[in-house]
């Protein structure tokens, strides 16, 4: 849906851009064929009676292409985290760092975000809204509210928006980013068009990346699109980075990748 496209050699965003459109385009098409072939001439020869063999034949084979396509792009890894998900989000603390994060609509795709004050300011990536037909966003199980961008940092695909005049429950941002090699996180977003999944993994150290003026967090967990500006909670309920990008890497394959909160502190001012 969206045309937005980064450089060749960056890393992958998580921008949702699942297109729509071509499946209607084709339920269109059959549509129409099937209504030329009830409409024919009254002098045209009538045909033999469509085998219904035949017809259960095709729907069975085009449920399977269905199903397969399905399967390849949702794949049980990606249903797995349903699960995962599910399992977390029993825990309180998950709960309620739940109640922070956004779906950030932009009309020709989705992405995430989370409320860091209690006055309506949310952090996304900025490669999330710099395409945007319109800026819309929901949490907590309310909206759509409409927001403005307050600020823009794409040195390192970060930004601020606001949502005036609303209150929202907000995440603690940790004044630095620090970590241990192997360390648990959680991160909760918006992947593959669902809404609010709750997942874990572990970071596993510093990297950099040609795209970020910053070095960046690499991290062992199942980051898909939608996750943009999901953020990443460490042990004390703190955010120590914000999801952007995967990358397949040599040593440990792909790998979520995510911009740490000292980016942001070092250019942003309330």
């Amino acid at each position: 849906m969206s045309d937005y496209k980064r450089p060749d050699g960056m890393d992958d965003d998580l921008l949702e851009d699942i297109d729509e459109e071509e499946m209607y385009e084709i339920l269109q098409e059959k549509k129409s064929e099937f209504r030329q072939k009830r409409d024919r001439k009254p002098n045209s020869k009538p045909k033999r009676p469509f085998p219904k063999w035949v017809f259960w034949l095709i729907a069975i084979f085009m449920f399977v292409n269905v199903s397969a396509v399905t399967l390849n792009y949702f794949s049980f890894a990606a249903i797995d985290f349903i699960k995962t998900s599910s399992k977390l989000l029993m825990d309180e603390d998950v709960q309620e760092y739940k109640e922070s994060v956004a779906v950030i609509d932009i009309g020709n795709g989705r992405g995430t975000g989370f409320a860091f004050t209690d006055e309506g300011h949310i952090m996304t990536n900025a490669h999330v809204i710099d395409q945007r037909e319109r800026l819309w966003v929901y949490i907590s199980g309310e909206g759509p509210y409409h927001a403005e961008v307050e600020e823009t940092y794409p040195e390192v695909d970060l930004a601020v928006i606001k949502v005036d005049d609303e209150e929202f429950s907000h995440l603690q941002l940790a004044e630095q980013t620090e970590f241990e090699k192997q360390e648990h996180f959680y991160f909760i977003g918006n992947p593959l068009r669902f809404s609010g999944i709750a997942n874990e993994g572990t970071i596993i150290g510093w990297t950099s990346s040609s795209d970020i003026d910053h070095e960046i967090l690499m991290l062992e967990a199942p980051v898909y699109h939608g996750n943009s500006g999901s953020p990443v909670i460490n042990h004390d309920g703190e955010v120590i980075g914000v999801v952007y990008a995967t990358r397949q890497s040599d040593e440990h394959g792909k790998v979520g990748l995510a911009i740490p909160i000292d980016a942001f502190h070092e250019r942003y001012s309330k």
